[in-house]
């Protein structure tokens, strides 16, 4: 077997890459082929674990579910995970190898591209369609040099690009011209087509534009997607704020292109914030959360208003974090672990996350300075343990049960962290979690998920533990409130998938661009 490959790049970031690859995905599964998604570099701090205890992004594996296939670790090869403004974990096929200065990873590039075409290769014996997601954009001139992620990686399996922008940000030509002529000669010929995402209005307004990019470029305009509202979908590594769209609305259009805002009236039973750290990751735990219609969850920035303080809620979740004793840091400088602690004698409900967890314990060491410099933090103090940061990263599934006031759900998800939690009492079973990993092996250790003596701080290092409907309805029963029956995170991220790949079929021009990659083919092999 020798799979057709496939780009997508975009004219920038979020222009929509990563849906529409997860969009194709779905559709040639629908038509029976096997399908891979593949991205040869990403840099997030949302990821992923595999089955074999890889690190990838969360949204090769969002794109996995779209294939209909499990995760692993060749599907994004190179994934970079920054822990400063110029430095980031270096993640290769799934583990971490060292981390570097943005000028050394420069360096490194040859060796990362080595490891992103072993990858491919290993694919290619396997699968019938690879469809690749590019990065930011390829017009980045000042990253041309060993370019991994986009043109580079095109040129080097020597595989057709579609180009993909957004035009509810306006400009969307000279986002297309533009990219277009910054491009070599071999680059442009390889751009077989272009995408126009997130379109309000009628179609017939902005025919006699279409018909002038493409005579601009002798290139077509494969489809025009609508903006589809309510698109429950989990996010790269952006902050998606936005919530409870009405999903009457999903994959209407306006009948103008003007930036409009639809959400559902609702009835708000739980206040949920969440602080943002500068290196928090993983953001989507809380998707299910965001988009239940009976919860309020609000993302909480430092900037947010004159005021630093946090605001009144019933339930406060610190999130996990890259770097977890500078983020501690920033949440002190913010004085919102006053505020924590004014929500907690009002009797307010406390979870942490991961790094949120650590924060939750007595002290967190890096010994070897994992994160950044060696030293010792004082946490919050809630919760009686002390973490110390280890030189190797803990990747794996975990499955079993949530015990909270005398009830069990089941709960599933996976942890990724380089802490290791150590109870700093005798005698003291509070885990609040009974996992097995994939190997089904037990975990005892009360510090992988504790809570509090007076019942109201608790947490732990599994990630996913709100994609569970009956584990986020015991967690919210907890907090003292009721809400109605969610759905699986799972079945969310299927039906939004779905949602995709049915506005694709039916604004894109499928037949045409299967006529491209036959003819592209014939022609390079």
């Amino acid at each position: 077997m020798n799979a057709k490959t496939l780009m997508v790049q975009g004219t920038t970031s979020d222009a929509g890459k990563s849906t529409l690859v997860a969009a194709l995905c779905r559709l040639l599964v629908r038509q029976h082929f096997k399908v891979a998604p593949f991205k040869p570099q990403n840099m997030a701090l949302n990821s992923a674990v595999t089955a074999c205890g890889g690190e990838i992004g969360r949204a090769q594996a969002v794109q996995a579910i779209a294939a209909n296939i499990e995760p692993e670790v060749d599907f994004n090869p190179i994934l970079l995970k920054p822990n400063s403004d110029t430095g980031a974990q270096v993640i290769v096929h799934g583990k971490a190898i060292s981390d570097m200065e943005a000028s050394t990873y420069h360096d490194y590039k040859k060796v990362a591209m080595d490891a992103v075409l072993q990858s491919h290769e290993r694919l290619a014996k396997r699968f019938e369609y690879i469809i690749v997601e590019g990065a930011g954009s390829p017009a980045e001139i000042n990253l041309r040099a060993g370019d991994v992620a986009n043109m580079g990686f095109a040129e080097a399996v020597d595989c057709p690009v579609i180009l993909i922008a957004d035009i509810d940000r306006g400009g969307v030509f000279a986002h297309l011209v533009g990219t277009l002529a910054l491009l070599s000669e071999s680059e442009q010929a390889r751009v077989v087509g272009f995408v126009i995402n997130r379109f309000r209005g009628d179609i017939t307004l902005l025919q006699s534009g279409l018909d002038w990019l493409e005579e601009k470029t002798n290139k077509p305009v494969l489809g025009v997607l609508p903006y589809l509202h309510g698109l429950t979908i989990a996010a790269e590594d952006a902050v998606d704020d936005s919530q409870n769209v009405d999903e009457e609305a999903c994959g209407s259009e306006n009948s103008s292109n003007e930036k409009t805002t639809t959400k559902t009236v609702k009835k708000v039973h739980l206040k949920v914030i969440v602080p943002v750290y500068p290196r928090m990751s993983n953001h989507s735990d809380f998707d299910s959360l965001r988009w239940h219609p009976d919860i309020d969850l609000t993302f909480v920035y430092a900037d947010d208003a004159e005021s630093k303080s946090l605001p009144e809620a019933d339930f406060i979740i610190l999130p996990g974090s890259k770097n977890v004793r500078a983020d501690l840091a920033f949440l002190k400088k913010q004085g919102w672990h006053t505020d924590i602690a004014k929500h907690l004698r009002y009797g307010g409900k406390l979870w942490g996350v991961c790094g949120g967890y650590q924060m939750l314990g007595e002290t967190i060491a890096d010994p070897l300075g994992i994160e950044g410099e060696v030293g010792v933090s004082q946490g919050l103090g809630y919760l009686p343990f002390d973490t110390e940061l280890k030189q190797n990263k803990t990747l794996r599934n975990m499955a079993g049960t949530l015990s909270l006031n005398g009830q069990l759900a089941e709960v599933s998800g996976y942890e990724i962290h380089a802490g290791q939690s150590v109870l700093s009492i005798d005698g003291c079973e509070k885990n609040i979690f009974n996992l097995k990993d994939e190997l089904k092996h037990e975990f005892k250790n009360a510090c992988s998920g504790f809570l509090s003596d007076d019942n109201q701080i608790a947490g732990g290092y599994l990630h996913g533990v709100f994609d569970q409907p009956t584990a986020m309805q015991l967690i919210i029963k907890w907090c003292g409130f009721d809400i109605a029956q969610p759905i699986s995170m799972h079945q969310q991220q299927n039906n939004a998938i779905d949602k995709l790949a049915d506005a694709c079929q039916k604004h894109v021009d499928m037949k045409k661009l299967n006529n491209i990659l036959t003819t592209w083919e014939s022609n390079h092999d």
